[in-house]
């Protein structure tokens, strides 16, 4: 008999990460990085890890999502799942009655991504391989197929994709040379948390630049004058020629975006995240046309493909920011690289979590080898949180992700860590807490 999946395993885990307010912003005071976890297991003894990054409460309705779909996949040929993931994406994101309660959005879209993922994973681990090289070693003709293109064909087409990736062949083995040598450049919100106070604030930006840092990114939003406070602090920390982002993380409306921006300009912040609703495409480009030259940058809470589309096609965004986990997995980020190509705009991709920065890392290392071609203003987001948790962590070297050579995504969390801290069962959620934050 061939070998197919036997289990699909999920596992509610979460790290108190609000009791010393690593992670918070002006939207979320107090998060406590978690994960919808999930593990395929093969009739061979493989396995492909995925996840779905939560912030705490609600990480049980993400769980019974993943199970909800978790029978499309138990049962599946793995032959048939690795070489063709796309068509696995299709039936998860399609089934006619789950998509009702998107469709293609929120926690059923998630729940997809997080089962695509594993697929990816387990892909990469049968190909012994990490899966940006994975991707980067196929071809135009197999990534084009692996990418629904229903609704993009209005700004991306098919022959459109393939001429981009045809186009990037040529050097192709020359970057990823460059890639194992040098890395892939990051930027650091480790030292930008709301919830830090001023003298904190200061070290860590200074020892961020020390490692090598020419990006650091401050939360904002909370109050007008301690963000100005702030970012004084901040630019003072780094000197003139560091780059410094913002991210309001959706707190303001348009007016009040505009308003409070113009009054951070004096400190030339490099872009400001999430300045309102990550719906709004036209808020988002009414900002972009009154805070220029500070550039807008969104992404990590779009929805779809279709989103991100619609955020190009108005001329909303100057940085595009994709997330492992937010939408359909590794496909639909896939369409998202491509659209992002073809209007010529940079990726960022949105990490820091539990997991994202393990994941996200092979998506943007792909499309430079493969797609782009390039990593001018280009950066993968880092914050040194909770790697220690995996089995292959990221590495940072001079202020750059160097690129995994372990086979697979990067998912796999430590069987301990997976012990200790499931919710609400695991011992550090049973044990009373000490030195709890407020939820």
């Amino acid at each position: 008999m061939s070998e197919h999946i036997t289990s699909v395993e999920t596992i509610d885990v979460r790290f108190p990460t609000s009791r010393h307010r690593d992670g918070s912003d002006a939207m979320n005071p107090f998060p406590d990085y978690s994960a919808a976890y999930v593990i395929l297991r093969t009739s061979a003894g493989a396995e492909g890890h995925g996840l779905v990054f939560t912030v705490g409460r609600g990480t049980e309705i993400q769980v019974r999502a993943l199970r909800s779909l978790a029978p499309m996949v138990a049962g599946q040929p793995v032959d048939a799942l690795v070489a063709d993931p796309g068509a696995l994406a299709r039936r998860l994101v399609g089934d006619s009655q789950i998509r009702w309660l998107g469709p293609e959005k929120g926690v059923v879209h998630m729940a997809a991504g997080g089962l695509v993922n594993a697929v990816w994973d387990l892909a990469a681990r049968r190909a012994g391989k990490p899966l940006w090289k994975l991707l980067a070693d196929l071809t135009p003709e197999q990534l084009v197929a692996q990418v629904d293109f229903r609704y993009l064909r209005d700004a991306l087409t098919e022959d459109e994709a393939l001429a981009l990736l045809r186009a990037a062949v040529d050097g192709r083995a020359d970057r990823e040379r460059r890639l194992l040598a040098e890395g892939f450049p990051a930027y650091t919100t480790t030292p930008g948390w709301l919830g830090y106070d001023d003298d904190k604030l200061a070290r860590l930006c200074k020892e961020a630049v020390e490692a090598g840092f020419r990006l650091i990114k401050l939360k904002v939003g909370g109050n007008l004058a301690e963000d100005v406070r702030r970012l004084g602090i901040a630019r003072q920390a780094v000197g003139p020629d560091v780059r410094i982002a913002v991210d309001a993380n959706q707190v303001w409306g348009v007016p009040e975006a505009i308003r409070w921006m113009r009054e951070l300009a004096p400190f030339d912040p490099y872009w400001i995240e999430e300045p309102t609703s990550p719906d709004d495409i036209l808020g988002h480009a009414a900002v972009r046309s009154a805070v220029a030259p500070t550039k807008v940058a969104t992404g990590e809470h779009g929805h779809n493909a279709v989103m991100f589309k619609q955020l190009l096609q108005a001329g909303a965004v100057d940085v595009v920011q994709i997330d492992a986990c937010r939408v359909a997995g590794v496909n639909e980020n896939l369409a998202i690289l491509l659209l992002a190509a073809k209007f010529g705009v940079p990726v960022c991709p949105h990490a820091g979590g539990v997991g994202l920065c393990e994941l996200v890392q092979h998506l943007a290392m792909f499309d430079f080898v493969a797609l782009s071609g390039t990593t001018t203003d280009r950066a993968i987001e880092y914050v040194d949180h909770l790697h220690e948790h995996f089995a292959d962590p990221v590495r940072i070297s001079e202020g750059r992700y160097l690129a995994p050579r372990s086979p697979g995504m990067s998912a796999e969390m430590l069987a301990p860590s997976l012990a200790d801290y499931r919710f609400p069962d695991g011992p550090r959620w049973a044990a009373p807490a000490t030195g709890a934050a407020p939820q």
